[in-house]
């Protein structure tokens, strides 16, 4: 906790003072162009990433980056997308995997989740790409998993009346984290390009 506080004292001392009208346009204004699905790993930081200022993103971070398929009831994750497309009218949604992935590798190799039950249950959301991947190939889970979320994203009625009146589009990314490079992925989940 100390270092958060340190961290803390600094922001107000040196950053803030600095980017004042920045911060006085965003207490009244919230107009993020992106919605950034990434993972929760500490070691992927969407902004830092893309070099996007506050406000530019918005972020929802889970394990995996899994993004259940609509269904009915509350859903963090739904409602995050909804209110990003529906209210925020966010024009691009990027759903972003990455390398050494805990749980793709947890996944991959067949890891004993038993002692983390909630964990198990969650990473349900990538049974359909677990299925079609050769196990401990950990790369190329990643990759079909990058896919099968965007295909879940669809499945949203908000994202999908964005994608049929041309609002949206959906954007498929994997982060390399030791080499900072950001693969860009097609339907068939090659990388043809790097992201700008």
């Amino acid at each position: 906790m100390r270092n958060l506080a340190e961290g803390v004292a600094r922001f107000q001392r040196d950053v803030f003072p600095a980017r004042r009208d920045l911060f006085a346009r965003l207490a009244t204004r919230h107009t993020p162009h992106t919605l950034f699905i990434g993972c929760s790993d500490a070691r992927v930081v969407p902004e830092l990433i893309t070099g996007c200022e506050p406000g530019e993103l918005f972020v929802v971070r889970t394990a995996g980056n899994l993004v259940p398929a609509h269904a009915p009831g509350a859903d963090g994750v739904a409602a995050s997308v909804e209110y990003a497309v529906t209210v925020l009218g966010v024009t691009d949604i990027v759903v972003c995997g990455h390398s050494a992935c805990g749980a793709m590798t947890a996944l991959a190799q067949r890891h004993d989740l038993s002692a983390a039950p909630a964990v198990a249950d969650w990473l349900r959301h990538a049974d359909a790409s677990v299925a079609r991947t050769t196990t401990g190939d950990v790369a190329t889970l990643v990759r079909r998993n990058v896919l099968a979320q965007l295909a879940n994203l669809a499945t949203h009625p908000s994202v999908a009346r964005a994608l049929a009146g041309r609002k949206v589009t959906l954007h498929g990314w994997v982060f390399d984290i030791g080499t900072g490079h950001v693969e860009v992925l097609d339907a068939t989940g090659t990388a043809p390009a790097t992201a700008a």
